[in-house]
């Protein structure tokens, strides 16, 4: 079993920037790919970005290219997503998610944080 717990979500103005967390424990082998989504009011969880194990290769929706960097550190079993260049349609809850899905697909893992909102003004 894995627990997934993020941390940095907030208020920020447009143009700002944030940095989100994930930390992971218990069978933390078991993801293969970690990665970020986030889900609008009344919609559903959509894709951001995915990592691989290594950290050497990474995977974005098109609408975030540019402005959101997936970085990971396994030592500290953590993904993070750097948001830059924030916009008030960002607006959302982010989760953490890990398993073992493909790369360079928008599949989700069978792991899930309990979500963090990021609001962004304008």
């Amino acid at each position: 079993q894995v627990h997934l717990a993020e941390s940095g979500g907030g208020l920020v103005q447009a143009g700002g920037s944030l940095r989100l967390s994930c930390v992971a424990s218990g069978d933390t082998d078991s993801l293969i790919i970690m990665g970020w989504f986030r889900q609008f009011p009344g919609k559903e969880r959509e894709f951001i970005a995915s990592i691989n194990r290594s950290g050497g290769r990474t995977y974005y929706q098109d609408s975030v290219k540019g402005r959101f960097i997936i970085s990971r550190d396994n030592a500290e079993n953590s993904v993070y997503l750097q948001m830059n260049s924030l916009k008030p349609d960002d607006t959302a809850v982010y989760f953490c998610n890990g398993g073992s899905p493909a790369l360079y697909t928008k599949t989700p893992g069978d792991y899930w944080g309990q979500g963090t909102q990021v609001t962004v003004s304008s």
